[in-house]
């Protein structure tokens, strides 16, 4: 586990997921960054057997409230979304493996962690 933890770093997962790309999001969403109330960033939370347990974060805005806002369909909409890029994220993290393979991954549902923090899961099953 530590050398996951070593590997998936705060440095190393701002690689694969740099905070740029929420802005990016919000001016593909929107056409403005200005309207988006949160902060999205990729955080490793460890292995369970052949499963890697990643999140998407959302990280409120100051002066903006990211409970008044609809959080609970991004998963739908990451999953598919070509700036968020989910399946790229997954090759991005293959990548750093040491041919280790990505069989599937899958976000799970938003959940509040607190009321500045919502949580958006992202398990990656590895090939036996």
């Amino acid at each position: 586990m530590d050398d996951l933890e070593k590997k998936f770093d705060r440095q190393t997962l701002e690689e694969i997921f740099p905070v740029e790309k929420t802005d990016e999001f919000f001016e593909a969403l929107y056409g403005d960054v200005n309207e988006g109330v949160y902060d999205i960033r990729l955080a490793f939370h460890g292995a369970n057997g052949t499963t890697l347990d990643f999140s998407l974060d959302l990280h409120e805005r100051p002066g903006k409230c990211l409970a008044c806002n609809l959080t609970y369909g991004l998963p739908e909409v990451f999953s598919r979304h070509p700036v968020i890029n989910v399946a790229g994220i997954v090759k991005e993290i293959e990548a750093r493996l040491e041919g280790k393979k990505c069989r599937d991954w899958r976000l799970g549902a938003t959940s509040p962690v607190d009321r500045k923090l919502y949580r958006i899961p992202l398990q990656i099953t590895l090939d036996g």
